[in-house]
């Protein structure tokens, strides 16, 4: 029995992304194309893959079964092609999200050396604080900064970034510098949340024995890191953040470290993947470079 290596990626689409439309998008293909190269594959295997219906498109119990064998055996032809193929020629669509901060300083300048290394390389790359879904939202990778949520997800840890807490000199005139933790009780933090009102404001520091959080006051919430940066800028308050982001204004003097002793966790950074046994050769490529690109910012 041989196989249609293009139906065996429609199929592995549709099985990832629950959706003909949305495996379509990101193949480029019309959702008939995708429905016929799937009934194909069907015939040849001589059993249904998935259950379809208006709403919803799910594995069959024979599905199941086929599909990690389909992904190592793609994954077995892609690396059976990369092995007679020049670098050069890595060819494809990746559909990566990264946080604001690290796309703006650190990946986004060092992008046209990825795409003159791999000419047929193209990227698409999504910038936001939220966390988006990958399995619906077709995303191939994305690199997360912070604790991981539990899921079927595939993670891989690159290290993490070093944090202080900073204000403005104007605030500090303002409101005095703060030399030990009891003296938060008369400063106010700028708060950050990607969900409103889901955790009261406090400020996170490690007492020698274990992470404590100090209660504190916010006149602003915010939920993304401009803004973070923005309000901490405008005297609105403290806030702990990532060394990498604020180095700029501490050098120029216009944001100010306070209370060093006091820092909160470093922030693990990771790349995230969709489960499977392997990761194609273009995906590879971009979080390659990525990790080499973000590794001398990062902490071990």
């Amino acid at each position: 029995m041989s196989f249609d290596l293009d139906a065996l990626r429609v199929f592995l689409e549709v099985a990832d992304r629950g959706s003909f439309t949305q495996a379509g998008e990101r193949l480029g293909l019309s959702k008939t194309r995708v429905s016929a190269r799937l009934s194909g594959l069907e015939e040849t295997l001589g059993t249904r893959l998935f259950h379809r219906s208006t709403r919803a498109v799910r594995l069959t119990s024979d599905g199941e079964d086929f599909l990690e064998r389909a992904r190592a055996l793609l994954f077995a032809a892609d690396e059976l092609a990369a092995t007679y193929t020049p670098a050069a020629q890595v060819r494809g669509r990746v559909r990566a999200d990264v946080p604001q901060a690290l796309a703006r300083s650190v990946l986004i300048p060092a992008l046209p050396a990825l795409l003159d290394a791999h000419p047929g390389l193209e990227l698409q790359l999504s910038s936001t604080d939220r966390r988006v879904d990958l399995v619906r939202e077709g995303f191939d990778c994305v690199l997360r900064v912070g604790r991981l949520a539990d899921s079927g997800l595939v993670a891989r840890r690159i290290g993490s970034l070093g944090m202080l807490n900073c204000a403005s000199p104007g605030y500090l005139a303002a409101q005095g510098t703060p030399r030990c933790i009891a003296d938060l009780d008369g400063h106010f933090l700028v708060d950050y949340a990607l969900r409103f009102g889901a955790e009261p404001p406090s400020f996170e520091y490690h007492d020698g024995e274990s992470w404590r959080e100090h209660p504190m006051r916010a006149r602003v919430t915010v939920n993304s890191t401009d803004s973070y940066q923005a309000a901490c800028l405008a005297g609105l308050g403290l806030i702990q953040a990532p060394r990498l982001g604020l180095a700029a204004h501490l050098a120029a003097g216009t944001l100010v470290e306070v209370l060093p002793a006091f820092t909160c966790a470093p922030m693990p950074v990771s790349l995230v993947f969709v489960g499977g046994r392997g990761v194609p050769r273009h995906v590879r490529a971009v979080t390659e470079w990525m990790a080499a690109t973000l590794a001398p910012h990062l902490d071990a």
